[in-house]
């Protein structure tokens, strides 16, 4: 146990204090992060090559890739070196920046995933009009638009979270800097500044959740009067991976949010925050993949024999630009 009496940082319990455990957590959490890496990478790349794909879903999806290739950087990494060394101390330095980083690209992800349902509403509830509402300089601001509001995000809890007096020893029993933990530590939770953050944070939240809901209960409702069984097929294989990829996500980091900082145990702490920091930047890739066509043929061509070389030599182009 790190003396944490004349350090200004933080201790993170982790999972155990056995060393096989704490190995085997390693080595789990770095399987999936090479995962979630390659997944992630993966989309990025045949985005950008595939010109077939330059479409505003693609665009946004090749950015929501971005936030979950970064998002899983912020806590996975420091958690397999905390345990490769069997020290959990956190700098308060390393803990400001994990909480601002996790808070941008989580409030990134939701903003992204609410602009990404908006677009499958413009798309199949108004095709007439989706080439002027989702034109290229509309994109762009809409993606600006969602990394600005992430780092507001960020930067306000981080700077309300750490202006809060702490009492007693600094132990978390996370394998991050999570926010719902740090709040235990708090001599009180009585301050007007985190009061106000909680309800900016779940009045944001509820909103986007609202515009996610109304546009698909739109979209299901335009996809029902689809008289061609083929046709609806071809619109569910683009909205049902964003719609899992949105419940899973909100429901998991809402459901840990939102509980009371005196209700929450360790283990269920530990279990549910797996769920929404590690499992969907791994998941994602997967998800959209396996039921858009058009990105498995393209996936496909990418990696395949004959155009291999070619996608090299634009890699070397690009780099040396």
């Amino acid at each position: 146990m790190v003396n944490l009496t004349a350090m200004s940082g933080f201790l993170l319990m982790g999972f155990s204090d056995e060393r096989k455990l704490q190995i085997l957590h390693a080595l789990l959490f770095l399987v999936t992060y090479l995962l979630a890496l390659t997944g992630n990478l993966l989309i990025i790349t045949v985005i950008t090559l595939d010109h077939r794909l330059h479409s505003p879903m693609y665009y946004f999806l090749k950015h929501l890739s971005l936030l979950d290739l970064c998002f899983i950087s912020v806590t996975v990494p420091q958690s397999i070196a905390n345990s490769l060394m069997g020290n959990g101390y956190i700098s308060l330095v390393q803990c400001i920046l994990q909480v601002f980083f996790f808070i941008a690209l989580a409030s990134s992800e939701v903003a992204i995933l609410t602009v990404m349902s908006y677009d499958r509403y413009a798309a199949i509830c108004q095709p007439l009009h989706y080439e002027t509402t989702m034109d290229p300089s509309a994109c762009r601001h809409a993606v600006i638009a969602v990394w600005i509001a992430g780092g507001l995000s960020g930067l306000m809890h981080a700077a309300i979270n750490f202006s809060i007096p702490l009492c007693g020893k600094r132990v978390i029993h996370q394998f991050f800097c999570d926010v719902p933990q740090m709040l235990k530590l708090a001599c009180s939770y009585e301050s007007i500044n985190e009061i106000a953050l909680a309800a900016f944070t779940t009045s944001t939240a509820f909103i986007c959740l609202i515009s996610i809901v109304l546009s698909y209960i739109r979209i299901f409702s335009t996809v029902l009067r689809i008289p061609s069984a083929e046709g609806r097929t071809k619109v569910f294989s683009t909205c049902l991976p964003h719609l899992f990829v949105v419940t899973f996500f909100l429901s998991a980091a809402g459901f840990e949010f939102l509980r009371l900082p005196s209700d929450s145990s360790s283990t269920m702490d530990l279990i549910f925050s797996i769920f929404y920091t590690v499992i969907p930047p791994t998941l994602n890739p997967v998800i959209y993949s396996l039921r858009n066509d058009t990105l498995k043929a393209a996936l496909r061509k990418m990696l395949s024999k004959e155009e291999l070389p070619q996608r090299k030599m634009c890699l070397k182009a690009m780099f040396k630009l």
